[in-house]
This record gives C-alpha cells, structure tokens and sequence, in this order.
C-alpha cells in the first residue's frame, strides 16, 4: 500500500485506496411497520433493499435530512439498510448511562466486526459479503430523536425526552452507516465481508 500524494496543483493530499476484512454478528430487520427490527437468520437483498423491510424500495420521501426539497418528494432510496457496529453502540450506551444499547433499538439492520472506526468509512466504501451480496456506503447515519426515544423507552430511562435528545447528542459519528444494495444476494450470520475504501481527499478549491 502506497503513502499519501499531492496533488498536482499543490491542493489535496490524497490517501490511497485500501482493502480491509470484517464478518457479520448479527442480521436485523424491520418486518412489522416500525423501524425498529428484530433478528433474523438471513438478510434477502434485491435492488429495492431488504424484501419486505420498512425502509426497502428504490425510491424514498425526502424528509428532515433533506431541507434542499419539499418534505415528502420521492428520491432515491440511499438509505436502504444500517450498519452498526458494537463496540460504537458501546461507546453511546457508556455515555448515556445505559448497561447496553442493542441495535434493533435503533433500527440496525447489520452489525459488522473487525472494521474500527466504522462509522468514519467514507462515502463510496464497498462491502463485497462471500456469499455474493455487495453494499456500497451512503454515508454517516445521523442521530435522530426518534431513535433516541426508542432506545430511552426501551431502556427504561426515567425521561424519555432527555434521554431522546442525549442519543441525538452523544451518538454523533457513532450511529453506524447507511448504505444501498449495489448486487442483490443474501447474507447469513458469520458471513465475511471483504471492505474496499475508495481513495479519500479534501476538496478545496
């Protein structure tokens, strides 16, 4: 693997692009109108996402992540599935208070091990699972209130508000990814996941 370069032009520094390996702990889903997911032994992806998940389907409405557009207009679904991964859900479950913070309380479709940082892969970053699947990162997944709430009711806390506005705060850039179905396949518990981050610099113009 090569070092960083320059630019020609003197204005970016340029990390190369590298590979990395990982393997699957756990496979969620949201099968019953509520974001929320429960486990399963198997993830089915086609293009549309996860077949019958809340947030499957080619197209979404624009929504608060989205203040460019009219709430409501149909975009492309980027945000087909989340990867989490355990040891950041530790980080925000320490910060809160909380003995754990379980992934399906915030909707988690995947939780992926052996990736440090995993929140911070880039845009782009390809997850290719052995079994012939294929993810490709969106971007950061936001901390919201609405996750906040699921996981203060589900965790019991005495103020349910307080505890929906401290995971918006504590989990900035540990909430996990969202990503989209590049190539349909399935996934199973234990899969191995050979990652690709695409090579990274800071635009400046």
């Amino acid at each position: 693997m090569t070092g960083p370069t320059s630019h020609p032009a003197g204005q970016a520094e340029i990390l190369p692009a590298r590979k990395l390996a990982a393997h699957v702990t756990g496979l969620y889903a949201a099968l019953k109108g509520s974001f929320q997911t429960e486990p399963v032994a198997e993830l089915t992806l086609g293009f549309d996402g996860i077949a019958g998940d809340v947030h499957a389907g080619a197209t979404r409405r624009s929504g608060g992540r989205e203040p460019w557009y009219p709430r409501g207009t149909e975009i492309r679904n980027e945000r087909q599935l989340t990867v989490v991964a355990a040891d950041e859900l530790a980080v925000v479950a320490g910060r809160m208070g909380l003995a754990e913070l379980r992934p399906e309380w915030i909707g988690a479709n995947l939780v992926v091990d052996g990736l440090p940082n995993l929140s911070m892969l880039p845009t782009g970053t390809l997850l290719f699972f052995k079994g012939g699947a294929t993810l490709k990162v969106d971007g950061q997944n936001h901390p919201c209130r609405q996750a906040g709430r699921s996981v203060a009711e589900r965790s019991a806390m005495p103020d349910i508000k307080a505890g929906a506005m401290a995971f918006a705060t504590v989990a900035k850039r540990l909430r996990g990814l969202v990503a989209w179905v590049e190539k349909p396949g399935s996934i199973v518990d234990g899969e191995e996941i050979s990652v690709r981050v695409p090579a990274q610099w800071i635009y400046a113009p």
